[in-house]
């Protein structure tokens, strides 16, 4: 999915997410999805690397809107 911002391929995206693609990257999921993320802080700071972002996405049930 970040590949998409800034029309990248995927082995383009690198492991780091900055604050712009983590909040593209959220926004992206809450349209997807059709919720909202309630994200605490703790888990947005480990959402700062892909494979910390796929850690915290994976403990979420986010296709119910809920953990």
């Amino acid at each position: 999915m970040l590949a998409t911002y800034g029309d990248r391929r995927p082995e383009d995206v690198a492991e780091g997410i900055d604050s712009l693609e983590l909040a593209w990257l959220i926004h992206q999921l809450e349209q997807h999805y059709g919720t909202a993320l309630d994200l605490s802080d703790e888990e947005l700071a480990r959402m700062s690397t892909v494979g910390g972002a796929v850690e915290v996405l994976a403990g979420l049930k986010v296709e119910t809107g809920s953990r």
